[in-house]
């Protein structure tokens, strides 16, 4: 179980070998390093960039690149990355979200035809942060230079590689529906460059893209210059004009990600720590400070879970009315994570199921992966196209798929996430990271748009409260609220705690798709000996590299 050691800080304990819960993965212990991922090989390339002499920083973001060729289903060169770095004995914060192009405007969507912003095709499309991300990441804190970190990407991109099981399976879906979906001659370019051979690929066969390696070859060579303010932002700019895009030239020169100060509660002796808004992670943040003065006996009880939906969809109604870019939020962090204000809203929560509203406080699909290296350094980082492919477009030529995180803007002038240039929209992805009396435990994420906060809350209170280790805080049983009083909940969860749900008031169902539930990543670093412990998704291609 958790204990405190004599300065007060984390480690962990052998007896963390029970298993509660049936699992494929044992936990793992390593003590040189340890990158954990959704995919293989995109671990054993991080593993490699530390072998190599990289740190922890190096190692991840030769993970993330390399999960654009291995993981496309998930993620590409043109999203959008958070991360949480712990260098130095200090916390640090990324946010490399896209900002609306200039000609982004709730006139200009309206003046298309549009009700809302689509999902797909160019008007979504907001300036990408990855190679920025990697680019601002590797300069603060890197020891290799960008473009050897992004050699393992790029030869799996050249040579190709077995895809791997699930992936293939969110592949072949995509194909499908966007067989039907996706006419036109702008989405071609998709289809030449993830389903060439008229399919998409199936598991354990090849797949390569050439024109993947050379967009990452030019990235690393020019530091993302290339991207921002070279051939590939003039390339992305006469995609754009060709069909009737708003993304300029312009708007990724004028792009820069920002160094934030993470947020963070302190839930029962640990300090969470996410990134602030425009991320949902302060949605986590105020679920769990709600349940900070409850005590849980057992995760597998029904007032457990109980009270967790009904705090989590407190904090959603909040999130979602108020989470924007922060210079256009009505209300700060602060004030949504305030001790009255979030015992105000913890005494809404009753016996039965309620119809969550926002509260009123200024009056009182993405891939994600943790890395660590033996000189104490940790990065928990997390990116996304968001739905998958993203927009459904590639721009042609360099295997870029396009992100598609302006659908999340509102239309509502007077909403806070109102569309406006260069704006941030309401972001899903966050990347989450432990600390206890002012040392790093480790970085956690669960992805999985909007069950990313209810994953986080989940993952961390079965390591604070149930004592569980990483790997069996990831294989237990998860539920996610909908809307409204609907909740679904993975076959595992026990049929007695589904019946006395309902009984409350909860309308549950059953969902066999445990994709839905998103999948996630722990590392902890001992305290005491600096030894790893990792924890993988067993509900993804989940994989471990330890050194």
């Amino acid at each position: 179980m958790n204990k405190p050691n004599a300065a007060g800080a984390f480690m962990f304990h052998p007896e963390w070998e029970r298993y509660p819960y049936p699992s494929t993965r044992h936990v793992v212990y390593a003590g040189n390093g340890m990158v954990a991922t959704s995919q293989p090989l995109a671990a054993a390339a991080g593993l490699s960039i530390l072998q190599k002499g990289g740190n922890a920083i190096d190692a991840a973001i030769a993970t993330a690149a390399c999960l654009t060729v291995v993981e496309p289903t998930s993620n590409g060169i043109g999203g959008d990355a958070f991360a949480l770095v712990w260098a130095g004995g200090k916390l640090y914060g990324l946010n490399a979200s896209g900002i609306a192009p200039a000609l982004m405007t709730i006139a200009a969507i309206h003046d298309r035809g549009h009700a809302q912003i689509p999902a797909s095709g160019f008007l979504p499309v907001l300036v990408p942060g990855i190679p920025a991300a990697w680019r601002d990441l590797s300069r603060k804190f890197g020891r290799l230079s960008l473009a050897e970190c992004l050699e393992p990407a790029i030869t799996h991109a050249r040579e190709g590689y077995p895809v791997s099981c699930h992936v293939a399976m969110h592949w072949q879906r995509a194909f499908r529906i966007y067989r039907e979906r996706h006419v036109g001659a702008a989405f071609a370019s998709w289809f030449d460059t993830f389903a060439p051979a008229g399919c998409a690929p199936k598991a354990g066969e090849r797949w390569s893209s050439p024109t993947h390696a050379a967009t990452l070859t030019k990235i690393g060579a020019t530091r993302a210059d290339a991207f921002y303010h070279g051939e590939i932002a003039e390339e992305i700019d006469a995609f754009s004009r060709r069909f009737d895009g708003l993304i300029r030239k312009s708007d990724l020169e004028r792009y820069e990600p920002l160094w934030v100060d993470p947020i963070s509660v302190n839930y029962k002796g640990y300090d969470v720590c996410e990134i602030p808004p425009n991320g949902q992670g302060m949605i986590a943040l105020a679920a769990l400070a709600m349940l900070g003065d409850d005590a849980f006996a057992v995760k597998e009880d029904i007032n457990t879970y109980h009270l967790q939906i009904e705090a989590m969809k407190l904090a959603f109604a909040d999130g979602l009315a108020y989470i924007a870019d922060p210079k256009t939020m009505p209300v700060s962090p602060s004030d949504l994570l305030s001790p009255a204000y979030v015992k105000a809203r913890r005494s809404l929560i009753g016996p039965e199921a309620a119809l969550p509203t926002a509260g009123n406080p200024a009056a009182g699909g993405t891939v994600y992966l943790a890395c660590a290296d033996g000189e104490g350094n940790m990065v928990s980082y997390i990116q996304s196209n968001y739905m998958g492919f993203g927009s459904g477009l590639v721009v042609p030529g360099t295997g870029i798929a396009l992100q598609n995180r302006g659908h999340n803007f509102s239309l509502d002038p007077t909403a806070a996430n109102a569309l406006a240039p260069f704006k941030r929209s309401y972001h899903t992805i966050i990347p989450g990271f432990l600390m206890k009396a002012g040392k790093a435990v480790g970085p956690f994420g669960v992805m999985g748009g909007f069950m990313q906060p209810q994953g986080h809350l989940q993952v961390v209170m079965n390591t604070i409260d149930f004592h569980l280790n990483p790997q069996a805080a990831l294989d237990a049983p998860r539920w996610q609220w909908i809307e409204g009083k609907t909740v679904t909940v993975e076959p595992a969860v026990p049929a007695g705690i589904v019946a006395g749900l309902r009984a409350r008031g909860h309308v549950v169902s059953v969902d066999p798709e445990l994709s839905r539930f998103g999948r996630g990543q722990i590392i902890w670093r001992d305290a005491k000996s600096g030894v790893l412990c990792g924890g993988t998704e067993p509900r993804c291609d989940g994989t471990i590299a330890a050194w």
